[in-house]
């Protein structure tokens, strides 16, 4: 679904849209790092955000924002994450919707604002004024690539995808970019994602939509079970596709939806896929729970744990560390009746670890991508989580973050 061909428009490819992405000097790295989103023509706007009781400034503020259902931009930088930093970081998160929207010649509470990088740092304020009217200036229809990149931190790339869609025979597009990699734990994955569409919905039905889509997507991955101060996803819909608007849950709703839904879990599993010093992308789908709840505090419980982590890591079928967090999820489970695959090998069933064929083994955990398969015979609910392996580069990222 999504090609190649859209993915550098990003955020810029539905109608009405343009991105920018600039160096401030605020990341030390001096990278690109204040990102800036615009449509001229009014969207509704959802958004759902970290459920961290440390919650950074810009959410705050960015909360504001979606309560009122209209947004005109999205900005937002990196290398400092405004979170514990008191009135100060309060103010000067409102100061930055205030900057961009005085240049859009917007209103201040249009302006979705959002930091990523170090807790207890104050935001240079006077490098972020400059940036945020440089972005302006910059603004373009070819700007996605550099946005994205401004709102990564220890991701190795910007995660970026765009599609289409007819809908009441009008071409839909959507386009999203999003940064995570490390303190990658619901809810939600420690993320920035800004998702932007053309398709003329009702703010009701798309904060809805989100909200359910953001529980089986973004809330379905974990890299180091830490759940960041600063994350949120937000979707801005500016209705230029022309479509008749959705306002109720009709065919049209339902083909939004499903393209909304996947790109939700492409962007999860790309940020999981780019875990800090992952070198294997983990699917660990829980089959036959109690319920859906069930399946995830299963699934999660397997996907944080370090020994299986550092397991997948070295390569190592040590099946035992996956049955052991099963045990101790807090679902009751009966452990004769559970059976544990890898890569679709059976290596646990009836109580006891089954024999397999050392050499098949090895091929399924040398592969980049690994899938754990865990079989509860509790009921008929399923999960799936993404996660990825713990290596050494993950020790060394997180010890030097700050130094």
């Amino acid at each position: 679904m999504f090609s190649e061909k859209h993915k550098a428009a990003g955020v810029a490819y539905p109608q009405g849209f343009k991105a920018a992405g600039v160096r401030a000097g605020i990341k030390k790295s001096g990278n690109l790092d204040v990102a800036l989103i615009y449509t001229e023509k009014v969207a509704v706007v959802a958004g759902v955000f970290t459920q961290n009781q440390v919650a950074a400034a810009p959410v705050h503020v960015s909360k504001v924002v979606v309560g009122t259902g209209l947004a005109h931009a999205v900005v937002a930088n990196a290398g400092c994450a405004n979170a514990c930093t008191g009135e100060q970081g309060l103010h000067d998160a409102e100061k930055m919707a205030e900057i961009a929207a005085q240049e859009l010649n917007c209103r201040a509470d249009d302006v979705i604002v959002a930091s990523t990088g170090v807790i207890g740092v104050n935001l240079d304020m006077a490098k972020m004024e400059a940036g945020i009217k440089n972005a302006v200036k910059e603004l373009s229809k070819d700007g996605s690539v550099n946005a994205g990149n401004a709102i990564i931190t220890t991701d190795t790339y910007s995660k970026a995808c765009a599609t289409e869609l007819e809908i009441g025979g009008k071409e839909v597009r959507l386009g999203a970019i999003a940064k995570g990699s490390g303190m990658i734990m619901p809810n939600m994955a420690t993320m920035l994602c800004f998702i932007t569409t053309d398709v003329d919905i009702d703010q009701k039905l798309l904060q809805e939509a989100l909200s359910e889509i953001t529980e089986i997507s973004f809330n379905m991955l974990t890299v180091d079970g830490d759940t960041s101060t600063n994350d949120m996803v937000v979707v801005l819909a500016n209705g230029a596709a022309g479509n008749v608007k959705i306002t109720e849950k009709n065919a049209d709703y339902v083909k939004f939806y499903a393209a909304l839904k996947e790109m939700c879990i492409e962007l999860a599993k790309r940020i999981a896929a780019d875990g800090e010093g992952a070198t294997k992308f983990i699917t660990i789908n829980v089959h036959g729970a109690k319920n859906f709840a069930d399946a995830k505090k299963v699934g999660m419980a397997v996907a944080n744990s370090l020994l299986v982590k550092t397991s997948l890591f070295g390569e190592d079928s040590n099946w035992g560390r996956v049955i052991c967090a099963v045990g101790y999820s807090g679902v009751k489970i009966n452990p004769d009746k559970v059976t544990i695959k890898y890569g679709g090998i059976p290596v646990y069933a009836n109580g006891i670890g089954v024999k397999f064929n050392a050499e098949d083994m090895k091929k399924i955990l040398s592969a980049k991508d690994i899938i754990i398969d865990i079989e509860l015979e509790n009921g008929a609910a399923n999960a799936t989580i993404w996660t990825c392996d713990t290596s050494f580069l993950y020790i060394k990222i997180n010890a030097d973050y700050t130094t």
